[in-house]
């Protein structure tokens, strides 16, 4: 079983990474590490002695004083090294560097020159290090104003403000979930030493179009609750982060518009502009389903009778949002991906719920992770 460490894992792709890892227990075992072992050389040489495989992804990615940040990424990479010198260890060492490597700032000038720090540690000791040239990432969770432009939009748009474009020009991005698939397939081959590797993007578009699409979601998704379209990987992986930047514990319950007359009532549960499963369960009292969640997979529980609990917590973390719905007002909550939710009959009847999601059932691929919420 592989050990693996991961500096900056609560960081935006450490988090992702991290995260990913554990859906795998039978495979890698992670070892935790923290901030602060970079200012205790003991915690830093025991995390370094507990890994086989170290993943160095901390780094200051932006500040006023450009060389703060040159400063602090070097200063990170020789206190990792002199970490793996004082601990004699053989370990796999992987370091995120950046397309900006090329151009003319401190930032990109400190990924290189650290990258080739590490390089020359793998080549004057027995273990061994691939440096990764990192395209432009995007994906849920990312710090707006400081991640990435994709974040910053989706922040924005989502707390009605209303997001600038300085310069239209022309990105290579990569979802997280594919940088994270990219890295642990390199892990795993991992006779691969003393390299450079280039993580090709899987997207280009301009940041006009991006905001465009945004819009869209904004409009359609958030203001009334419709499915946009979404015709491929990279619209799917755009609409999830975009989703998680909904204030989701105000947004929802979203309840439907009832149309009652003589003969009763009819309610519209979902507008789609894409395909999918749509499924209902009846649930006793007292019986709770779910307790898992999905990494790409769009859901939406609808009530439409009976009383439920419905319950969300975001993987890696302890706040639980819960929600409370009533059949006699049906309403739905859609689940973010990487929440792990469930839904539990809280009445005295039997709860009927609807359920829709945007890919069919697939036993071979059910992205489908069980964990109590």
């Amino acid at each position: 079983m592989l050990k693996i460490g991961i500096t900056g894992q609560e960081g935006f792709v450490g988090k992702h990474l991290y995260n990913t890892l554990g859906l795998y227990p039978d495979t890698f075992e992670r070892i935790h590490f923290n901030k602060s072992f970079f200012e205790t050389d003991i915690l830093l040489d025991t995390f370094v002695g507990e890994c086989n495989v170290i993943v160095h992804l901390a780094a200051m990615n932006r500040h006023s004083d450009a060389q703060v940040i040159y400063d602090t990424n070097i200063d990170l990479v020789k206190k990792l090294i002199a970490s793996l010198s004082r601990t004699q260890s053989t370990a796999y060492v992987l370091m995120s560097s950046s397309t900006q490597e090329e151009q003319d700032n401190l930032y990109g000038k400190s990924k290189k020159e650290g990258r080739e720090l590490l390089k020359n540690w793998a080549n004057t000791s027995e273990g061994h290090f691939t440096g990764l040239i990192i395209p432009n990432v995007f994906g849920p969770f990312g710090r707006p104003n400081y991640n990435s432009v994709v974040a910053t939009f989706c922040h924005k748009l989502t707390h009605n403000e209303t997001p600038v474009i300085n310069v239209d020009g022309n990105m290579k991005l990569i979802y997280v979930g594919e940088l994270v698939e990219a890295i642990i397939k390199i892990i795993n081959e991992s006779s691969i030493s003393s390299a450079t590797v280039t993580i090709a993007h899987t997207q280009e578009c301009t940041v006009s179009n991006l905001l465009e699409s945004l819009h869209t979601y904004k409009e359609q998704y958030q203001d009334n609750g419709i499915i946009p379209s979404l015709n491929n990987s990279f619209e799917v992986n755009l609409f999830n982060t975009f989703r998680c930047y909904i204030d989701i514990a105000n947004h929802f319950p979203v309840k439907f518009k009832q149309n009652p007359d003589s003969r009763g009532s009819f309610v519209e549960v979902i507008r789609l502009n894409v395909g999918g499963q749509v499924s209902f369960s009846t649930t006793v009292p007292d019986i709770t389903r779910g307790n898992h969640f999905h990494t790409r997979k769009i859901e939406r529980f609808a009530v439409i009778k009976g009383k439920a609990l419905i319950q969300l917590r975001q993987i890696g973390t302890d706040e639980i949002m819960n929600y409370e719905l009533d059949g006699n007002e049906p309403a739905y909550v859609d689940m973010p991906i990487w929440f792990t939710h469930n839904i539990k009959n809280t009445g005295t009847e039997e709860l009927y719920t609807i359920f829709w999601i945007n890919e069919f059932y697939n036993p071979n691929d059910p992205d489908t992770y069980f964990e109590n919420v």
